[in-house]
């Protein structure tokens, strides 16, 4: 009765895993990664092809952006020189009312005036 194992009963090796663990549960698979991809392997593209792709879309868009902001600035230029001129139109009509205004207010007050004189009778 050794204590010795027996020559006859040899050690199972243990199976490697990601964390160095064997389930002892002969049934249950080996855990690997999934095949996420449901095409065919012929339809299926390299990841470089697909990221060659995706920078040159990136950057197709990025170009298309910094027109488009060009056109709207230009837009926007136009739109303020317009509103410049209108508001510059409306100020001068404003300052001509205003003085014709003015203008009749004094000519009233020389009538006024005038009628006063006793030279002149209205």
């Amino acid at each position: 009765m050794d204590a010795e194992p027996s020559s006859s009963a040899s050690v199972v090796p243990l199976a490697q895993s990601s964390g160095g663990r064997v389930s002892g549960k002969p049934w249950k698979l080996q855990k690997t990664a999934t095949v996420r991809s449901h095409l065919q392997p012929g339809l299926r593209t390299k990841f470089e092809e697909r990221k060659e792709k995706e920078t040159k879309a990136k950057a197709l868009k990025k170009l298309q952006a910094e027109l488009r902001e060009e056109k709207q600035a230009e837009i926007d230029r136009r739109r303020q020189i317009t509103l410049e001129r209108k508001r510059a139109a409306e100020e001068k009509l404003r300052v001509e009312e205003a003085k014709a205004k003015m203008g009749a207010r004094k000519a009233a007050r020389l009538r006024r005036r005038a009628g006063r004189s006793k030279t002149v009778n209205h």
